[in-house]
């Protein structure tokens, strides 16, 4: 995909997801996103073959992506491996219930927009795992990682659960940073850093 291809692309998600906001899943058109946008019709329908649905699937993807750039950028600077994941749980939950589109569609319009989560949902998955991954690495190197531990096996379990976390935190309180650090430390790592690394010895 060329530049300018990848230019329309965001162009047209960026303004997909301005409809969605504006006027809710069922009622955005892609008429509706060709006048967001300052395009032809025609130009839609090449960048989005499927039409409507693509589209929104993409513009879900889309500000899927946006949201987990945003919080790889809220963990930078952590003190270790734990805190970052305490930074980002902490980051992910505020962020999440935050936003107001997103909030919004999911009390008004759940059953339109659940279906689209679905077919988005290995993408955050494979970005969080990957993410992981290089951190595992560098905390086996430095010995604070269980012995024999798979570390692809376990940044996929983490992304698993942090993803669980951020849509369903059940009785943990997403908002107080003593109870995340028990969350991490007691519960998503106690079987993968060493008692030292956690404990920051």
């Amino acid at each position: 995909m060329t530049t300018s291809e990848l230019a329309l692309r965001e162009r047209l998600l960026a303004a997909a997801y301005e409809c969605v906001a504006r006027f809710g899943i069922a009622k955005t058109t892609v008429e509706d996103v060709v006048k967001e946008s300052g395009v032809s019709r025609a130009t839609v329908y090449r960048a989005f073959p499927g039409g409507k649905d693509e589209l929104l699937r993409a513009a879900v993807g889309w500000e899927m992506d946006r949201f987990f750039i945003r919080l790889a950028e809220a963990v930078v600077g952590a003190d270790d491996f734990a805190g970052m994941l305490e930074r980002g749980l902490l980051f992910a939950h505020t962020a999440v219930h935050g936003h107001e589109v997103l909030q919004t569609v999911l009390v008004t319009e759940p059953e339109k927009l659940l279906p689209l989560l679905t077919v988005e949902q290995e993408r955050p998955l494979h970005y969080i795992t990957a993410f992981l991954v290089p951190y595992l690495e560098v905390e086996q190197q430095a010995g604070r990682v269980l012995a024999d531990l798979d570390l692809d096996e376990s940044a996929d379990f983490l992304a698993r659960m942090i993803l669980s976390l951020i849509g369903s935190h059940g009785e943990w309180d997403m908002t107080d940073p003593a109870a995340v650090r028990i969350l991490v430390r007691d519960h998503l790592l106690a079987g993968i850093l060493t008692p030292e690394a956690l404990t920051g010895r």
